[in-house]
């Protein structure tokens, strides 16, 4: 008796053709969490695979393709990681005191600070996962929000100009705010942008 690795063709084809045919998902090269870069072709394992669909994705045009992606900075993190630090303190404070009182009171303020750094944690993070900067052959596409949504575009022969102002900190971390002016369209500020000259060169540089 043989085995055969395929069941043979029915109506569906050739299985191995179909499983040919299955879309795979989108892998950004060399990216990684809250990464941000230029986009090229993907090879598996060699990249962050993007599990849930962009706003990006849902409104390119035909022969419209995406050259660059970035995001807020990880800043937004920075008064989870305070707060988180402060918890910790106060929690080794409460098993090395020897006072019963201040050590219950020390274990208490850790947890309100674990709290409050756990708010400010998912908050961070929801707003850098709800934020979405891409510059396309065709325009720029800037959207903020969830449920309540905000989405600037611009096509890039309407952009006049594009201002990058960084502070020390910013110059240090790699983020800024980027003003993007055009001939009539008005002007739109993005701000705490990760990697704002890179930002910039991939508007300007065309």
């Amino acid at each position: 008796m043989t085995t055969r690795a395929f069941p043979h063709k029915d109506k569906y084809g050739d299985p191995r053709e179909a499983m040919q045919r299955i879309p795979r998902p989108r892998v950004y090269r060399g990216a990684g969490p809250g990464a941000s870069g230029f986009l090229g072709p993907g090879r598996g394992g060699d990249g962050l695979i993007e599990i849930m669909a962009r706003y990006i994705d849902e409104i390119l045009q035909p022969g419209e393709k995406v050259l660059y992606s970035t995001n807020a900075h990880w800043i937004f993190y920075f008064p989870a990681i305070v707060t988180w630090i402060a918890a910790l303190v106060l929690f080794v404070l409460s098993r090395q005191t020897t006072v019963e009182g201040l050590a219950l009171l020390c274990l208490v303020a850790s947890v309100l600070v674990a709290l409050a750094a756990l708010y400010w944690t998912v908050k961070g993070w929801f707003h850098r996962f709800t934020t979405e900067t891409d510059v396309t052959n065709l325009r720029v596409v800037h959207k903020t929000g969830f449920i309540k949504r905000r989405t600037f575009e611009m096509a890039l022969d309407k952009v006049e100009s594009v201002d990058v102002n960084q502070s020390i900190l910013g110059r240090i971390l790699n983020y800024g705010d980027v003003t993007i002016r055009g001939v009539g369209e008005g002007i739109e500020k993005i701000t705490t942008v990760d990697s704002p000259l890179a930002f910039r060169s991939s508007i300007t540089t065309r």
